[in-house]
């Protein structure tokens, strides 16, 4: 089922201040969805501000060069967010919303979601939601149709980002016609490919090539070689030289193993505990695994946190794992 786009264009229509906010640990669709959305919004004369709870990663900077995107705790406190309505894009999980979670529970806005993940949290918000997406990205193209705003280079560039991102540079199961069909409609309006190419992946810093390196070297396989996985630990960023960000996309390397059709990665956060990332090219599907232990997203790819040692989490996460894929069809 996709949007309702009419009911979309009638709630907007009755604020006309906003504040766009995403999930932590920001990636492309995350912040090219909140970009996108924010210029769309403000063609049609409304107030927006972007504010999320984590900072935008240095290698991600390029997609505001305005710096139009604010920090909780760094440019801006709690008490200070008004706002006639808040929208959060690209997650429907407390857990995805850091310190925004509080801001959003205490603040008397309404509340709307727009999203294209398969799990979700009563947000207190009026849920528009597109499982078949793609990415985020896609919804917010669509959105500005239905409000009648034509695309132009600087709302197109981050959406391209976002989505282009979100399939794997266009790789990925979730891919279709339309896909290229909004992909060229950006492009028309401006966006060239290769510099995003470059700015994404052709400015790697040297503590980024080696941690990959390091992640890689760990990878260990089971099930005779369909089951990948690997971890990093919060202390191998400072020895390489590297941030927290510089993990990603690299589970999806794993998968490149011939024979190989799901991988799990193990990332140890700063605060302590372990993020994890799942993918699938099989039957076990990511999102309910991961439900299993606190997250969602999608079949082929999701996420969650788990709090312990790394021989704890990985103990219960891949006895899951193996089990979804030993007993499937």
């Amino acid at each position: 089922m996709g949007v309702n786009w009419k009911a979309f264009t009638d709630q907007i229509s009755h604020y006309q201040s906003f504040v766009l906010v995403s999930h932590i640990r920001p990636d492309c669709d995350a912040l090219g969805s909140e970009l996108g959305m924010a210029e769309v919004l403000r063609a049609v004369g409304k107030n927006v501000r972007i504010i999320n709870a984590h900072r935008t990663p240095a290698a991600l900077q390029f997609l505001d060069p305005a710096g139009n995107i604010e920090v909780l705790g760094d440019h801006v406190e709690a008490e200070e967010i008004t706002a006639d309505c808040i929208m959060v894009l690209d997650t429907s999980a407390w857990a995805q919303l850091g310190d925004m979670g509080d801001v959003i529970r205490s603040s008397m806005a309404d509340k709307m979601v727009l999203d294209h993940h398969v799990g979700e949290d009563d947000l207190g918000a009026t849920m528009f939601k597109d499982y078949q997406a793609e990415a985020t990205g896609h919804l917010v193209v669509q959105a500005a149709d239905a409000l009648g705003v034509p695309l132009d280079r600087v709302s197109a560039m981050p959406l391209f980002a976002a989505i282009a991102t979100d399939t794997g540079w266009f790789r990925f199961g979730s891919v279709t016609s339309e896909t290229y069909r909004v992909i060229a409609r950006l492009i028309d309006v401006g966006v060239v490919p290769s510099e995003i190419y470059g700015d994404l992946y052709e400015r790697d810093t040297l503590g980024r090539l080696k941690l990959r390196g390091l992640i890689l070297s760990r990878t260990s396989s089971e099930l005779g070689g369909e089951l990948m996985h690997t971890y990093v630990t919060r202390g191998d960023f400072a020895a390489m030289g590297a941030e927290p960000n510089d993990t990603e996309d690299v589970i999806n390397a794993t998968l490149s193993v011939s024979g190989a059709k799901a991988a799990v990665i193990f990332v140890g956060q700063l605060r302590g505990g372990f993020k994890l990332s799942f993918r699938s090219r099989c039957h076990m599907d990511c999102n309910e695994v991961a439900r299993q232990f606190g997250g969602g997203g999608h079949k082929a790819a999701a996420g969650a946190f788990q709090e312990g040692t790394l021989d704890e989490v990985q103990e219960r996460v891949l006895a899951v794992v193996r089990e979804v894929m030993q007993n499937g069809d």
